[in-house]
């Protein structure tokens, strides 16, 4: 019953804290990064950036946040590590292990990480309809039940098999489906991952490494805030905010106030 009251009033919160948000976002609809940077709320944050998630024309993918634009709008990283425990406990969120070779974490809102999951189950009905019953057994025994990033394969075989034998087939089905990856150091194990991610993920790290060089390039390293976010990178489909933030959260740049306003310095080694 506890559990019950837990959920029910994380939901309620959300609840607010979107009807919150989107009365923020309605305000700074045409407003700069600098008078948006930061919160004092993580799940306000949250429904911040997912409102300005960039739209994507060519590939079909709800809005995700990384941990790091997280650490750079709200500064007290210890309460966003809390507070991303407690919304993901409350099956409001989940949270992602990138595969980009760093340390990166996506966040996922749980209603946008089933529409992806629908998604991706109508595309595999396209093709052949009776595959996409393990996509339902996924959705309906697993997503509820696992809430961390990692899965072995022995629980996620149990978890699927209410009701149903589960086969090799099924996991390679789950794996081609984008809804599972094989970890490098332990192949027994299965990272959760979202569908169609893989190509923005590539511009994630050509548009971090595009953005970098940019200010590299520059004489003292630093550009204004207001001029940088105008800018576009031609090897992102993520925007410049996006990767702005992301940059700020992990450390690779900091921003410095100047008398005409907010500068974007490469932060020393």
């Amino acid at each position: 019953m506890e559990e019950n009251i837990s959920k029910s009033a994380g939901k309620k919160r959300a609840r607010e804290s979107e009807t919150e948000a989107a009365e923020i976002e309605s305000a700074h609809k045409t407003s700069t990064l600098e008078n948006c940077l930061t919160f004092s709320d993580t799940l306000i944050a949250l429904q911040m950036m997912r409102a300005q998630f960039p739209k994507i024309d060519k590939v079909s993918l709800q809005p995700f946040i990384l941990r790091s634009q997280l650490y750079s709008s709200v500064k007290n990283r210890t309460q966003v590590d809390r507070d991303l425990e407690s919304l993901k406990k409350d099956n409001i969120l989940r949270i992602f292990k990138l595969n980009t070779g760093q340390d990166d974490h996506a966040i996922l809102f749980m209603e946008d990480y089933l529409i992806q999951i629908s998604l991706a189950e109508k595309r595999m009905e396209a093709k052949k309809k009776d595959d996409a019953a393990v996509l339902d057994w996924f959705k309906t025994n697993v997503v509820v039940s696992k809430l961390d990033p990692s899965i072995e394969h022995e629980e996620l075989c149990s978890l699927l098999s209410v009701g149903v034998e589960v086969k090799d087939r099924h996991i390679s089905l789950l794996i081609n489906a984008g809804l599972l990856t094989r970890q490098l150091v332990d192949s027994n194990v299965y990272w959760f991952s979202i569908p169609n991610i893989g190509s923005v993920l590539k511009g994630l790290s050509q548009g971090r490494k595009e953005l970098l060089s940019l200010l590299n390039r520059r004489k003292y390293k630093e550009m204004a805030l207001a001029a940088l976010e105008k800018k576009r990178l031609r090897m992102s489909f993520l925007d410049m905010r996006f990767h702005l933030r992301d940059l700020i959260g992990s450390g690779h740049v900091k921003t410095v106030n100047t008398p005409t306003g907010l500068v974007v310095r490469i932060s020393k080694d």
